[in-house]
């Protein structure tokens, strides 16, 4: 395995996971507001107060003995997706893309029994998903419906797009691509794939998967690079929101791209990984400073993406 050396990572720009802990989230981000982001029913509600869209809320499991309920709650739905509230890293999700005559069916055609169900939200509940392991709630939301522009860059899965957001500025922008490695799930760590973008336009820029370079899809061959994600704008202004909705100065926004609905705000994070700068194939520190070296920034949404488009573009002449 090899080891890139620390000074030279550090002269072209990359952020280290102890600067990260100590210089940006330690300094910008105010734990009384960790709630806001730490729990998704939170930031629900939070989002839909802020005119955010997100996806439909079917219900919640609160208490063990409110499991037998699930069935009438996903009655007649096509699918569903059922989440711990306090999860992390996309564990704990169950994707169910079709119900038939009583059967749920995962993404892959693997039927899940009822039975399942009710233990996977019966771990939920106990918190074995939940951080710090604290007993949880089990939502229940809406399928998003694949936007068709992704067809053959994910597989199974959901395509998902993390924008890094400091005080207002959306500073670096990934897709995230589930493989057959990463069970449909858009995890990096399990082996999705990363694909940088361009934050003035939305489009692909460099691809990995486990923090190799690639230029094809492992699973369906689409060239990666070619990718150009849609209602780019939108999703620059949902992030940039996300800044007075949760008052957190550096985070993480996961959004996805709904077919009828459009972008839709999946999650927030007040401790974004790293990896975004690998799928990017440059480091966030140059951009970090610039936004802390601003002399005004007393800037509308509109203004921040704007001048974000501007100053962090990676395409010449974008």
């Amino acid at each position: 395995m090899l080891f890139a050396n620390p000074l030279r990572l550090r002269d072209n720009g990359v952020l280290g996971m102890n600067k990260r802990n100590i210089d940006y989230i330690g300094r910008y981000n105010q734990r009384k507001f960790y709630k806001r982001v730490d729990d998704k029913l939170t930031t629900k509600q939070l989002a839909l107060a802020n005119d955010i869209a997100v996806p439909a809320l079917i219900g919640t499991v609160c208490q063990q003995h409110e499991i037998m309920h699930i069935p009438e709650m996903v009655n007649n739905r096509d699918g569903f997706v059922i989440k711990p509230s306090q999860g992390s890293g996309g564990k704990g999700i169950l994707v169910i893309t079709k119900v038939e005559n009583g059967h749920y069916f995962k993404p892959n055609g693997h039927e899940v029994t009822p039975s399942e169900i009710d233990r996977h939200i019966s771990n939920i509940l106990s918190g074995l998903f939940s951080l710090g392991g604290k007993p949880d709630v089990a939502i229940v939301e809406g399928l998003i419906e694949f936007d068709p522009v992704f067809d053959g860059y994910s597989f199974e899965g959901v395509p998902d797009i993390r924008l890094i957001v400091f005080k207002g500025f959306p500073v670096m922008g990934m897709l995230r691509l589930s493989t057959a490695a990463s069970d449909g799930k858009a995890n990096l760590h399990q082996g999705a794939v990363g694909v940088g973008l361009d934050i003035a336009t939305g489009r692909g820029l460099h691809a990995v998967q486990f923090d190799r370079p690639l230029d094809l899809h492992p699973d369906t061959d689409k060239k990666l690079t070619e990718i150009q994600v849609p209602h780019w704008d939108t999703l620059l202004h949902t992030a940039s929101k996300a800044y007075e909705m949760s008052e957190l100065g550096y985070l993480g926004t996961d959004m996805v791209l709904d077919q009828k609905l459009g972008p839709l705000l999946l999650e927030l994070n007040a401790r974004p990984g790293l990896a975004i700068q690998i799928a990017n194939a440059q480091g966030l520190l140059p951009r970090l400073k610039h936004v802390e070296q601003m002399k005004n920034q007393s800037m509308s949404v509109e203004e921040r993406v704007a001048y974000a488009k501007t100053h962090f573009s990676s395409l010449p002449g974008a």
